[in-house]
């Protein structure tokens, strides 16, 4: 099967999940244009990536790429190769001294490994008919607006930057937090409350 390959476009707030994120892929010889919905953690490892910032500790993607090293294991390409009920599935496929291996993988999760291995993605024709959208040239609007640079300060952040925040800073996201159901932030942020109130 004639596998397509595939650029990131762009990263955008979805508009149809809460804290959720929609990364564009585009094809590189099309004008077809893949969007899948992902979680605010993995937007922000693939934002972080892109915009080659390095955070204070190794994010899980970073670890995996140095643990991945260690071992003399390099991602060769991604591939997104199928849609079943609207989830994409995909897999990496990885050398090591000169054996291939395929790993299953999350698609959110393989786009964010591929970004630090600097290796292609692509999918086939039937995942590319089945989801993807055409941008006319009189749709640049549309396309702008789904290609909006997000600063990497919109994205949820880890727990080593809630002890920065004033304790009415931590109240309000707290708040924000629940009001978001980002259950997982805020359990951290209720913690890092209690810490500071001796409870």
């Amino acid at each position: 099967m004639e596998k397509i390959k595939l650029e990131i476009a762009g990263l955008s707030y979805s508009q149809t999940q809460s804290g959720a994120y929609a990364l564009v892929l585009a094809e590189t010889k099309g004008k077809r244009r893949l969007p899948i919905i992902i979680g605010g953690f993995e937007a922000q490892a693939i934002a972080i990536e892109l915009e080659k910032m390095t955070p204070s500790r190794p994010l899980t993607h970073d670890l995996f790429k140095n643990f991945a090293e260690e071992y003399n294991i390099n991602i060769s390409e991604v591939i997104i190769y199928n849609l079943v009920e609207g989830i994409f599935f995909a897999k990496l496929i990885c050398e090591q001294d000169g054996t291939e291996i395929e790993i299953d993988s999350r698609t959110s999760d393989a786009i964010a490994l591929a970004v630090r291995f600097e290796c292609p993605i692509y999918t086939y024709e039937f995942v590319l008919s089945s989801a993807g959208i055409i941008l006319d040239d009189e749709e640049t609007e549309e396309s702008e607006l789904v290609e909006e640079e997000l600063n990497v300060d919109d994205f949820p952040q880890e727990s080593d930057d809630v002890e920065r925040l004033t304790l009415e800073d931590l109240e309000q996201k707290l708040k924000d937090s629940i009001d978001n159901e980002d259950y997982e932030s805020a359990s951290k942020i209720r913690d890092e409350i209690k810490r500071r109130s001796g409870n």
